[in-house]
């Protein structure tokens, strides 16, 4: 009963985000016809013709696996960083006086200043992962550093009287804690990692990149170029969001198998 009901919420879900889909399809075309310019604005269709003349051909896919590799690369370094300043900075009032300026200065500069700046220090080929790490390293940051703050002294103390090691400190407490907040800030920072990341490509014009292409679509006026990799653009950064939350699913679900600690670990309470 509980799988049938399940699966009905499932298809219900994929239903409405087609009749969705549909509706935003049909408005672009209506929006289309009345501009009446292609120059202006494509149909549906010659986007999604010109997409399927485009995966065919091997450049398609150097560009999108060379900025995939620039991009996430950035975004994973962001991640572990954001996560190791996090725990100092918690750890450490220094530490988070020294650092949290830095960081918000990061958060408030726009990112076509670091990008400009960066053109002066750094080759094309790097400029995506450095515009994408400098753009989520602060939103990391911030959510792991909020979670932190909110753990539940109760069960932090807890865990000091029963003796738990730090790895049990991590798996029982910290990571089911912290998770939450690790998974909105992988939400959010991937879509604004492929924003920057792409931005930094288009000004950089590193080879075999999609701002690459993006930029030769604009010079020549190429729209259905313009518009088609602009979905690709789109559809990857949902992609990478659906990996990762799948991944955070998984992970939660295997913590949650893990189960509570076993008696062994309340040993150190005995001699309380």
């Amino acid at each position: 009963m509980k799988d049938s009901t399940t699966k009905n919420r499932i298809g219900k879900k994929w239903i409405r985000g087609g009749v969705v889909a549909a509706l935003w399809l049909l408005l672009w075309q209506v929006a289309a016809s009345a501009v009446g310019q292609e120059l202006l604005l494509v149909f549906p269709a010659t986007v999604l013709r010109r997409l399927t003349q485009l995966v065919r051909q091997p450049v398609f896919w150097q560009a999108v696996f060379s900025s995939c590799g620039r991009i996430m690369s950035g975004v994973l370094l962001a991640l572990a960083v954001g996560m190791l300043l996090a725990a100092l900075m918690s750890r450490f009032s220094f530490l988070y006086a020294f650092f949290r300026p830095a960081l918000q200065v990061m958060k408030a500069t726009p990112v076509a200043s670091f990008i400009i700046l960066a053109l002066v220090w750094l080759h094309s080929d790097i400029l995506g992962a450095f515009a994408a790490f400098l753009m989520v390293l602060p939103m990391v940051w911030a959510n792991l550093y909020e979670g932190i703050g909110a753990v539940d002294k109760d069960l932090l103390e807890m865990t000091r009287a029963y003796g738990f090691s730090w790895g049990k400190k991590l798996r029982y407490l910290y990571l089911p804690s912290l998770l939450p907040y690790f998974a909105a800030a992988c939400s959010t920072g991937i879509g604004i990692g492929w924003k920057a990341g792409v931005a930094a490509e288009v000004l950089g014009l590193p080879k075999n990149s999609i701002g690459k292409a993006l930029y030769n679509a604009k010079i020549y006026l190429e729209m259905p170029d313009l518009f088609g990799w602009t979905v690709v653009i789109i559809l990857l950064s949902l992609l990478f969001e659906k990996l990762a939350a799948a991944l955070l699913r998984a992970v939660t679900m295997q913590l949650a198998k893990g189960g509570k600690p076993d008696d062994s670990d309340r040993k150190a309470a005995k001699s309380l």
